[in-house]
């Protein structure tokens, strides 16, 4: 018996032609010359030249000096690069100058005895300056291991920033240096933060 072939179906015809277009189309436009990509004027990211490398370095090298304390050559440093540095490092230069002037005229203030010193640290913990105060009445106790006022002062700070046992300990120091720094610490209201704590009750208020 003959096979009856299946009719060819209109819609399928219809179907393949398109696909046979495309891939026409395709290799056509794969075959033409790629156009050159245009880019507009003023678009392109700026180039990190030479000259920008080199501020930054220079920068990073001040910044580095700044934080190791060395503020009048990072001063130097910073100041050399204003003129010359970007819109977007500009602001950061002046404040570090800013920052270096404020740390170069504070430590060039002199005084005539540690009793002085003294009084300008307790006026740099009473407005916040913990660390500042804490160079101070170390530089006292360095030129004279017996400044009782100067480990008071240490034992100051200990309480406002909430450091009990170094308190106790710099408190205990200078009582035995100077007794009468245990009745002055009875008064001080700048203990409190310490009050509550049994050694520091026992060290000003010791058994008979």
């Amino acid at each position: 018996m003959a096979t009856k072939s299946a009719p060819t179906n209109s819609a399928t015809k219809a179907a393949t032609q398109p696909a046979s277009t495309a891939n026409a189309s395709r290799a056509k436009a794969d075959s033409a010359p790629k156009k050159p990509v245009r880019v507009l004027a003023g678009r392109t990211a700026p180039v990190d030249d030479a000259a920008r490398k080199a501020l930054l370095a220079s920068y990073e090298t001040a910044i580095k000096l700044a934080y190791s304390g060395k503020f009048d050559k990072a001063h130097e440093v910073f100041t050399k690069l204003l003129p010359d540095a970007p819109p977007d490092i500009a602001p950061s230069l002046r404040m570090y100058i800013a920052t270096c002037n404020a740390e170069i005229a504070k430590r060039a203030a002199s005084f005539d005895n540690p009793e002085e010193r003294y009084d300008y640290a307790v006026s740099l913990l009473n407005q916040g300056h913990y660390e500042d105060a804490r160079e101070h009445f170390e530089a006292i106790l360095a030129a004279n291991k017996n400044a009782d006022y100067a480990l008071y002062g240490l034992a100051l700070l200990a309480a406002m920033t909430c450091d009990s046992p170094r308190c106790i300990e710099h408190l205990t120091e200078a009582i035995r240096l100077n007794p009468q720094n245990r009745t002055q610490a009875r008064l001080d209201s700048d203990f409190e933060s310490v009050a509550d704590d049994p050694s520091f009750t026992e060290l000003l208020y010791p058994e008979p």
